[in-house]
């Protein structure tokens, strides 16, 4: 870096001492001013002094994008900014998260981190530009959506084991939707075709919005959807529900049974998610961004309009979030290696 130019005191010319003394002083005087101007905007006693912005690394319609647009109309309240929703969908979900683990630490950027993209997609990848325990700051989780087995409602399908005899009579022919490569609705896929012995074909989209709608328009025939994104078209007769994938069947909707009841024992599956921020970011804006999303997601309404779709509000701290997602890498890992999935 250059040096600075030196400031110079010569003696001035005869006739404009005064005027050059005065610029003099006014320009030395005016150096803190302009370099306080020039400073970069830190996190601190006064953030946030503009608005935030939220990365949803998948595309509209999804749980994740659910889940972000309530925290962006929501947070403004408490916050005193804009949170502006901006959705960076590909790659497995890998740009959006890139995108927040390298943007800077200061509490301006934050990301909606979910089981595939923070958990799962260094097992199945060879490479991975970002790493899920150094490159982010949990914040807090914000809850879990359970999957749901849709159909189109064309498909002579009323049932798991009749799915799994059409899928044994058309090998290679039948194919599944998933919010992308690697994602949670990709596992629970690829969970069901190995446990059910079929060869199905998996086609991935750049979020669950976008799968669901292939699904209801005949593209595809069938689905591991989150709750939220299939639960409105199953109840308008656009999509026929077979069974859940949690371990245990969904209050939003008792009567579906569970895969596992349903002919795979043992099976379970759900995506969970929730507000990661850069690592590095201060730890009293993690601390304030904890607070307030637990204020937000504690409100009644809020709660039931999540639960009425199969969102169940789960929260913890943000050690507890980092915690989960060690854990939940460790799990993956070793059913990724056991099913032999790799996505080079």
């Amino acid at each position: 870096m250059r040096a600075p130019p030196r400031l110079r005191c010569d003696r001035p010319r005869r006739g404009r001492g005064g005027a050059a003394v005065a610029a003099f002083l006014a320009v030395a005087n005016g150096l803190p001013l302009l370099a306080q101007a020039q400073a970069p905007a830190t996190a601190g006693a006064a953030w946030p002094a503009r608005p935030l912005r939220l990365v949803v690394p998948f595309g509209p319609g999804g749980s994740a994008d659910l889940m972000a647009r309530l925290l962006g109309q929501r947070l403004p309240e408490a916050l005193g900014q804009p949170v502006v929703v901006e959705n960076r969908p590909g790659a497995g979900a890998m740009l959006g998260n890139e995108l927040v683990a390298k943007s800077a630490p200061d509490g301006y950027t934050l990301g909606i981190g979910t089981l595939g993209p923070l958990s799962v997609n260094q097992s199945l990848f060879a490479r991975v530009p970002y790493d899920s325990a150094r490159d982010f700051a949990p914040i807090t989780l914000t809850g879990a959506s359970s999957h749901v087995l849709v159909v189109n409602p064309a498909l002579p399908v009323r049932s798991l084991a009749e799915l799994i005899a059409l899928a044994k009579q058309r090998p290679g022919q039948l194919t599944f939707a998933s919010s992308g490569i690697g994602n949670a609705t990709h596992l629970t896929g690829e969970l069901f075709k190995a446990m059910a012995g079929v060869d199905v074909v998996h086609v991935p989209y750049k979020g669950g919005g976008a799968a669901v709608a292939d699904v209801i328009g005949g593209h595809v025939v069938f689905s591991f959807a989150s709750m939220p994104s299939a639960l409105p078209h199953v109840r308008a007769g656009r999509l026929r529900a077979l069974a859940v994938a949690p371990g245990q069947r969904v209050a939003t909707a008792p009567e579906l049974p569970t895969v596992a009841e349903s002919g795979l024992p043992g099976f379970a599956s759900e995506d969970w998610q929730g507000l990661v921020a850069p690592a590095r970011t201060p730890a009293e804006v993690v601390a304030r961004l904890n607070a307030e999303v637990h204020r937000v997601l504690g409100a009644a309404d809020l709660r039931e309009r999540l639960d009425a779709q199969g969102f169940q509000v789960r929260l913890s701290t943000p050690q507890q979030f980092a915690e989960l997602i060690r854990s939940e890498s460790a799990k993956w890992a070793r059913i990724v290696r056991e099913a032999g999935i790799r996505l080079d």
